[in-house]
């Protein structure tokens, strides 16, 4: 099967989460941006409004949709009999985190890969926490994610 998931917080979604979908779906017809939630962080964005974010800011990729998982990310793919992970690596650093999450999640389901996908070297620097953090500070984020996005993130800090 060609169909995967792209599992992430996306707290919010940015050019280089894009620019990993986009090429993600040069290899599977099918791609779902999974909201997950990590226990570790406290969301900016509600489940609400990061699904709409994404919703809009994925409506002109065709085989790209959005969908929401409060579990194991490997849960949902068995559920969904998805096989593949898609997940982004912007520098040797995410690489160790990510090899470990692969390995933990092959070892609970052996018949779930992970293929790893490297961002355009302009967005190598680019984070969720880099851009909530700039645009918290009144920063101009419109380089690094998409219009509604941007919106979003004014709105939310009272900069629009």
């Amino acid at each position: 099967m060609d169909i995967a998931i792209y599992p992430g917080s996306f707290d919010p979604i940015t050019l280089g989460h894009l620019n990993i979908l986009e090429r993600a779906l040069g290899i599977f017809s099918e791609l779902t941006l999974l909201v997950a939630i990590n226990p570790n962080k406290e969301p900016l964005f509600s489940q609400e409004e990061s699904m709409e974010m994404i919703s809009e800011a994925i409506s002109g990729l065709p085989g790209a949709k959005v969908d929401f998982h409060n579990g194991l990310t490997v849960d949902y793919a068995r559920e969904h009999g998805i096989c593949t992970a898609v997940r982004g690596l912007r520098a040797v650093t995410d690489f160790e985190h990510e090899f470990s999450m692969a390995l933990t999640n092959r070892s609970l389901w052996a018949d779930f890969d992970t293929v790893f996908l490297m961002t355009k070297a302009e967005y190598m620097y680019l984070s969720s926490s880099v851009v909530r953090q700039v645009s918290q500070m009144g920063g101009n984020v419109a380089q690094f994610v998409p219009p509604c996005v941007e919106r979003r993130l004014r709105e939310k800090f009272g900069h629009a």
